[in-house]
């Protein structure tokens, strides 16, 4: 049964971005949405994952859990979803003081 999935999607090749509106309705430039089939929610997150490089994933859909929803990642990012006793927190990485001084590629 559809479901309504979210994704989150930073860095991402046009390709990628082109398969995603295909699906889902992109809100704001690294948003989307959509009520679409978890067959589908599979594939367009493996897609994105395998051509996923530079950027950042996140993907949010309908569960039966406390929580009521799943919540996944991809790429690097500060924020790491966790499973406490049957609940998602979210555990933030340090930043070094070499990283905040680091300047981007």
């Amino acid at each position: 049964m559809p479901a309504m999935t979210g994704i989150s999607a930073t860095a991402v090749p046009d390709h990628l971005r082109g398969a995603l509106t295909r699906w889902l309705l992109e809100v704001t430039p690294t948003l989307y949405i959509g009520t679409i089939s978890a067959r589908v929610r599979t594939e367009l997150w493996n897609n994105l994952t395998t051509c996923l490089t530079d950027g950042n994933a996140v993907l949010a859909y309908p569960a039966a859990n406390e929580q009521g929803f799943t919540l996944h990642t991809a790429g690097p990012q500060r924020r790491d979803p966790l499973d406490f006793d049957g609940l998602t927190l979210m555990a933030f990485q340090r930043i070094t003081t070499s990283q905040k001084n680091a300047k981007p590629p």
